[in-house]
């Protein structure tokens, strides 16, 4: 039996804090209506939406247009002020991360880079809210539920992890045509023997090469989703965790908050540099 705990407010137990803390509010599709927060935990439910993830994710990601956009027509070669500052070396940094971890030629991909580190941060960086606030507000406007880190919400992870294997599939076809992509994906690691008594081992060999290549493929998109999910997970769990100590928690938030800083930014820059990587290997021609 879960012990009570005076610090959750009107929560009887911990669990009960915990689980509402970790649930997204959600609209779905149910006998031909629209139902709130009664969806189940069914698997693969494509009529259900987390309606926090996509609006708050969704803001974020309108705020850092709105944000570079200002910058940029506000740029100027004089004295730049402290945020075309920050800007000009946030830029900076992802150019060199792409022009050290990109061999190929696209436009593309030093953009696509910095708006990827950019909007996961921001939304990684919703975990320093405290974790009460957003959801105490949320409750007087008659929102049962507010789950404010996008990037603890799996389904937000894979879906930015799937626009990346989308990319990544479609440059490898681009770039190599659809024969050198299969060729990559049925002659490597092991090249089948074209000519002696070998050749009647090739289709086992091809067979074996497609196998390991296409689970290779296949893992980039999930691995690159559940990384980012489960470090930002924990991490809110953990805050969530610390609030249960009521008043005496704010030593034990205030250090986990600057470590945590590290672990926002180390989770948004490891998804952009395997997005790099991941792009790079579709462009690389082995020429």
């Amino acid at each position: 039996m879960e012990e009570e705990s005076h610090s959750v407010g009107h929560y009887e137990t911990s669990g009960e804090y915990i689980n509402h803390h970790l649930t997204n509010l959600q609209v779905c599709r149910r006998d031909g209506h629209w139902v709130w927060n009664d969806c189940g935990s069914a698997l693969f439910d494509m009529t259900t939406l987390n309606v926090d993830s996509l609006v708050i994710s969704f803001l974020l990601g309108l705020f850092l247009m709105v944000l570079l956009r200002s910058v940029a027509k506000k740029a100027t070669t004089g004295r730049p002020g402290k945020l075309q500052t920050a800007v000009e070396i946030l830029v900076g940094i992802v150019d060199g991360s792409v022009r050290d971890a990109f061999h190929g030629k696209n436009k593309l991909i030093a953009p696509l880079a910095l708006t990827i580190f950019a909007w996961v941060f921001l939304m990684n960086l919703m975990d320093l809210i405290p974790v009460d606030w957003l959801p105490w507000a949320a409750g007087h406007a008659n929102v049962p539920y507010l789950k404010v880190v996008p990037t603890t919400d799996v389904n937000v992870t894979f879906a930015m992890s799937l626009s990346v294997f989308i990319l990544v599939l479609f440059y490898s076809v681009k770039i190599k045509g659809i024969g050198g992509f299969l060729k990559e994906l049925t002659f490597h690691p092991i090249a089948p023997p074209t000519k002696g008594v070998l050749i009647v081992t090739a289709p086992l060999i091809i067979a074996f090469n497609f196998v390991l290549e296409g689970v290779s493929l296949l893992s980039k998109p999930i691995s690159l989703s559940l990384r980012l999910f489960g470090n930002m997970y924990a991490g809110e769990l953990i805050f969530i965790l610390i609030a249960l100590i009521g008043v005496y928690q704010l030593p034990l938030h205030f250090g986990w908050a600057v470590f945590h800083i590290l672990v926002i930014t180390l989770q948004a820059y490891i998804f952009m540099m395997l997005t790099i990587v991941y792009l790079n290997q579709a462009h690389d021609t082995g020429h």
